[in-house]
């Protein structure tokens, strides 16, 4: 493994799409998405209607890497050595919101209430809610999608076409069904947006697209956004397709690109879907979208800073934008660093800093991280990236600088 990392050494790069070539207004998607489940529970299952007042102060809570305690109920900040049921993206932040205030209403946790927030999801997500209009995040997304989606830079738009022109096999892998996806692409990156991808991947179900085997989760084709009921003994040729399996991805790109085994790195977002399952079972290279690096003293490159100028004018922005509500990606005041944690020794006298599970795995099974793809965009391709390394400083391998509390970390262990 060479030290440093280059997107010119790659054949192959690949990208999810929601909160990483994505990017959403997260407290307006926050708070429609905790409405949204929070809706259902009280018009379809008698819960309290008080569960839909929040004030912004409540949102503290709404911290990403918070693992939840099937047994008690308890949301829990682990440090390297945990597990549990991991919340690990801005989707599922409000759903931890809500078991946690919901855990304090009932006192005790009985098994309908997981299945009661199973239905919740399931009612604003499944893969026919976009198109009949069902439950209330669609339709709220569809009536004004410039409130919640970020459009891409023209950096990041040209980027894209730099590395299709270099002779880069592109590819959008999202578990968005693919009616959504279009939604957003259109929206984010313009019209001719299936221009800039050679294979296009929807409803893509990861992590299992990666772990299962081709004839658990066949390619299907697509008529109308509906997908077709047979699925694909293989995949023969570039183009839009839905579910599948890396095996299969595997052997086409191996002929697209001609070298018997590609190598391919893919952008993402999320631990359990995204770097996890692509780095172990795919091989590929990772690069981890981490939006709490913002939330730590790293800098928004300016073409970030730029774009969002231009779309997002002060007199438009959501009504809780000025009120005080925390970033999701922003620290906590109870829950403290996405990076690191603060940890007491018995005797209370003194204090010791880890990594936390979140972050331990960063570093594991990421090649590197930076705050959003525009951090790059404006960069050569063949640009060397340092990568994450267990020989390296807990600093290294994260672009265009690490957040403030592992740089902290770093200083109070050489001091």
């Amino acid at each position: 493994m060479t030290e440093y990392f280059s997107l010119s050494d790659c054949d192959v790069i690949g990208f999810d799409l929601d909160h990483t070539l994505c990017r959403y207004h997260l407290k307006e998607t926050s708070r429609l998405i905790y409405e949204s489940f929070t809706r259902y529970l009280v018009e379809h299952k008698d819960y309290d209607k008080d569960l839909l007042t929040l004030t912004p102060a409540t949102w503290d809570f709404c911290f990403k890497g918070l693992v939840v305690d099937l047994e008690d109920g308890n949301l829990v900040k682990l440090a390297e050595d945990g597990t549990y049921y991991f919340y690990d993206n801005y989707f599922d932040l409000p759903g931890a919101l809500l078991c946690g205030r919901v855990v304090d209403m009932l006192r005790k946790v009985n098994s309908d209430f997981w299945k009661d927030m199973v239905a919740a999801i399931d009612h604003n997500y499944n893969t026919s809610a976009f198109k009949e209009d069902a439950g209330w995040y669609f339709p709220s997304v569809k009536r004004d999608p410039g409130r919640y989606l970020q459009p891409c830079s023209e950096s990041v738009k040209t980027w894209l076409r730099s590395m299709k022109s270099a002779g880069k096999v592109l590819l959008l892998i999202t578990s968005s069904h693919s009616d959504y996806c279009r939604l957003i692409c259109d929206q984010i990156l313009g019209k001719d947006w299936e221009e800039l991808f050679d294979i296009i991947i929807t409803n893509a179900l990861k992590p299992g697209f990666f772990s299962l085997v081709p004839q658990q989760r066949p390619f299907r084709t697509l008529v109308n956004d509906v997908e077709e009921s047979e699925g694909l003994p293989s995949l023969d040729k570039p183009g839009w397709y839905s579910q599948g399996n890396w095996p299969h991805l595997h052997q086409l790109l191996k002929t697209m690109t001609g070298n018997p085994e590609p190598k391919v790195v893919y952008f993402g977002d999320s631990m359990r879907s995204d770097m996890f399952p692509a780095s172990m079972f795919g091989k590929w290279e990772t690069v981890m979208i981490v939006e709490e690096m913002e939330g730590e003293g790293v800098p928004r490159s300016d073409a970030a800073e730029t774009n969002e100028a231009q779309v997002e004018p002060q007199e438009k922005k959501g009504k809780f934008e000025d009120q005080g509500m925390k970033a999701p990606s922003a620290p906590s005041e109870q829950w403290g660093s996405y990076f690191v944690d603060t940890h007491k020794t018995p005797g209370g006298d003194e204090e010791s800093q880890k990594l936390t599970w979140c972050c331990h795995s960063i570093h594991k099974y990421s090649t590197m991280a930076i705050p959003s793809v525009e951090s790059i965009a404006d960069l050569p391709l063949d640009y060397k990236f340092p990568r994450f390394s267990p020989n390296k400083p807990c600093t290294t391998g994260y672009y265009p600088r690490p957040p403030d509390s592992l740089l902290k970390k770093c200083q109070s262990q050489s001091s």
